[in-house]
């Protein structure tokens, strides 16, 4: 089995330079324990858990040439939520958090918004009405942000928007809210030859310009809920205000389908609009892997399940439980939850 991390690799280099520098030559012996260490070890931010353990067994059987449960590479997918899954999702949607402040810019050359109820709690800061205005009122601000302007054009905004905003409470850029272990855990999936896939209900095309370097998943493999495009005669691509994909709920098997062609082995979520994936996951055939990342840690990021309206996690939590799926507990499975 192929276990080599980006850590075993750096600690060899760093290794091999102190080596050099010192012009000492270090026993072979402490140098191979070293590196066994740290190949027997691919999740570092993670405790010894019970989760920690079902993945690896899980990874050990299905790349065990000649074993029972062997699956091919081809055949090793692997899928993750992005929101709540990857990165924070509180407390909202980050890619609801950029729509509402790009509102806010572009609300003087819009002086109808002011009388329209949606737009108006946006102005005012009533997150509480904004989430009251339901699926209707959230897609009235997703396409007055997200849509009507070239793709490349809306990258540069995304971008733009990145470079600047900060997390209300975290003080952090948002794409640094990421989650340390699942990094570790992509990296250490992608050395054993699985081929990684992000399958969230976010927009594919508000992830592709920074998630692919932020999780060192290739831009190919982002699959999002999608608006129609047309090509324009200027040789451009525009996002219409029409949704082509919702890639969310029973919509994820469908962007799967669509977009990956292969019915994953291991799927990763965090709440019930994952559910259905995770149920797509279980119902094929050999050994499976169906995790839910539980946010549990009210300390280091939040605590939410049943009651919340971002990320409810209660059919998902039920089934997990009654069918032995992997729970990651948060709080007590990570040792660490963002990068350092």
């Amino acid at each position: 089995m192929k276990n080599t991390t980006k850590t075993f690799v750096t600690l060899a280099l760093v290794a091999a330079a102190l080596t050099f520098t010192a012009c000492k030559q270090a026993p072979a012996e402490s140098t191979e324990a070293t590196l066994e260490v740290v190949e027997a070890n691919p999740l570092p931010s993670w405790h010894d858990s019970a989760s920690k353990s079902q993945i690896m067994a899980f990874v050990e059987a299905v790349t065990q040439e000649n074993g029972p449960d062997y699956v091919a590479p081809a055949n090793r997918i692997a899928t993750f939520d992005n929101d709540g899954t990857l990165w924070s999702e509180q407390p909202a949607y980050f890619q609801l958090i950029y729509s509402i402040d790009l509102v806010k810019k572009m609300a003087p050359e819009h002086p109808e918004w002011a009388k329209d109820p949606v737009f108006k709690a946006v102005l005012d800061d009533d997150m509480k009405a904004v989430m009251a205005s339901g699926h209707a009122g959230l897609g009235k601000i997703l396409m007055a942000t997200n849509a009507g302007m070239t793709v490349d054009a809306y990258t540069e905004k995304i971008m733009d928007w990145l470079a600047t905003a900060k997390h209300p409470t975290k003080n952090k850029a948002y794409n640094e809210l990421i989650f340390q272990p699942m990094l570790e855990l992509i990296q250490y999936l992608t050395d054993n030859d699985f081929k990684v896939f992000i399958v969230s209900g976010g927009m594919a095309d508000f992830m592709r310009p920074w998630a692919s370097e932020t999780y060192g998943i290739p831009t190919e493999r982002i699959v999002g809920s999608t608006l129609k495009v047309v090509y324009t005669d200027a040789g451009e691509l525009e996002l219409l205000p029409e949704f082509d994909l919702i890639d969310d709920k029973a919509g994820k098997p469908v962007g799967i389908h669509k977009y990956i062609g292969k019915r994953p082995i291991a799927a990763f979520g965090n709440s019930d609009g994952d559910l259905q994936m995770l149920q797509y996951t279980a119902a094929g055939s050999g050994k499976r892997l169906m995790a839910f990342v539980h946010h549990t840690d009210a300390e280091r990021e939040w605590a939410y399940d049943r009651d919340s309206h971002i990320g409810k996690f209660d059919k998902g939590l039920d089934e997990a439980q009654e069918k032995g799926w992997t729970l990651i507990d948060m709080k007590n499975d990570w040792k660490t939850v963002f990068p350092e």
